[in-house]
C-alpha cells in the first residue's frame, strides 16, 4: 500500500516536471514550425504572468540586496551631514558666547572709560550736502532742520558715536553744523576715565588743540582718549572726541570724512547729565 502511494507520487511528480519541460519545447515549436498567432495570444496570458512571478522571485534577493546598499549610503550620507551640522552648531554657538563675552567686556569698557552710546538719545539721520572750508572755519550742510525737530546747540556724531560738530543754524530742511576744526570750537572735555578736564579749540587745520584747567601740572600724551564734558551744560557727557596725538593736540573727526551723520534730539540738558 505504502509502496503504491510512493510510486504514486513519484509518477505525478515525473508527470509535472516533463509537462513544464514540454512546455517550452511545444511553444518554440509553434512559433518556428506552425506559427498560429490564436494560440500563442492565448499562452502569453499565461506565460508571462508566470515568468514574471518567476524573475521576481528570481531578481529578489537582489532588489533586497541593492534596496539594503542604498539604504546603508543614504545612512552614511545622513550620518555625515548630522556630523557637519552639529559641528556647525557648536561654532555658532562658541561664536555667540564670544560675542556675548565680547559685549560684555565692551559694556564695562564703556563704563571705565566714561564713554556714552547714542542710543538713549532720539536721533535724525542726516546726509552731509556740503563742506566749506575756508581760512580757520570749517562748517558743513545736513540734510536735516526745522522740520525733523532739529535745533540750535544739537549735537552731530558719526554712526559710530564720534563726535563730529554742533548745530549753529537750522533751517526747515537743513542745518548748518559747526566742526570740531572750526577756529570758533570752544567745547569742555575730559581725559577719558580721569577727572582732569579742559577746552578743546579748532584751529581750522586737521587736529584741534586741547588745553586743560582742573589740573595744570598735568600733561598729556599720545593715545589718550578725550570725551565730551557737561561742565558746561552744552554738550552731553561722555561722547567720544577722539584721541591724543601729542601733548596738545587731538585727532578728532572731520566732516570730509564721512558721509551720513547722526543728530542727538534734546529737550532739554537735563538728558545730558
Amino acid at each position: 500500500m505504502t509502496k503504491d502511494k510512493l510510486s504514486y507520487k513519484l509518477t505525478k511528480m515525473l508527470k509535472s516536471v516533463l509537462a513544464a519541460a514540454a512546455l517550452p519545447i511545444f511553444i518554440i515549436y509553434i512559433m518556428v514550425a506552425k506559427p498560429d498567432y490564436t494560440i500563442m495570444n492565448g499562452l502569453a496570458h499565461i506565460v508571462l504572468p508566470v515568468a514574471h512571478w518567476v524573475g521576481d522571485v528570481i531578481t529578489w534577493p537582489v532588489h533586497v540586496i541593492g534596496q539594503s546598499v542604498t539604504w546603508i549610503r543614504e545612512t552614511s550620507l545622513l550620518r555625515a551631514e548630522n556630523e557637519e551640522l552639529r559641528a556647525r552648531l557648536d561654532m555658532a554657538l562658541s561664536n555667540q558666547h564670544q560675542c556675548e563675552i565680547a559685549i560684555d567686556e565692551n559694556k564695562k569698557l564703556e563704563q571705565e572709560m566714561d564713554i556714552k552710546r547714542a542710543s538713549p538719545f532720539k536721533t535724525v539721520i542726516a546726509d552731509i550736502q556740503f563742506d566749506d572750508s575756508a581760512f580757520h572755519h570749517t562748517t558743513f550742510l545736513i540734510n536735516r532742520g526745522k522740520k525733523s525737530d532739529l535745533e540750535h546747540g544739537m549735537v552731530v556724531v558719526s554712526f559710530d558715536n564720534r563726535l563730529i560738530g554742533t548745530i549753529i543754524d537750522c533751517g526747515s530742511v537743513f542745518c548748518r553744523v559747526r566742526a570740531l576744526t572750526d577756529a570758533d570750537t570752544n567745547l569742555a572735555v575730559r581725559i577719558s576715565g580721569t577727572d582732569i578736564s579742559g577746552f578743546l579749540q579748532g584751529n581750522g587745520k586737521n587736529k584741534s588743540f586741547i588745553g586743560f584747567f582742573s589740573n595744570p601740572a598735568f600733561v598729556g600724551h599720545a593715545g589718550l582718549k578725550v570725551i565730551t564734558s557737561n561742565i558746561s551744560g552744552i554738550l552731553p557727557a561722555g561722547i567720544y572726541i577722539g584721541n591724543m596725538i601729542d601733548d596738545k593736540h587731538v585727532d578728532v573727526l572731520r566732516p570730509n570724512q564721512v558721509s551720513r551723520v547722526m543728530v542727538l534730539k534734546h529737550n532739554n540738558m537735563d538728558s545730558y547729565k
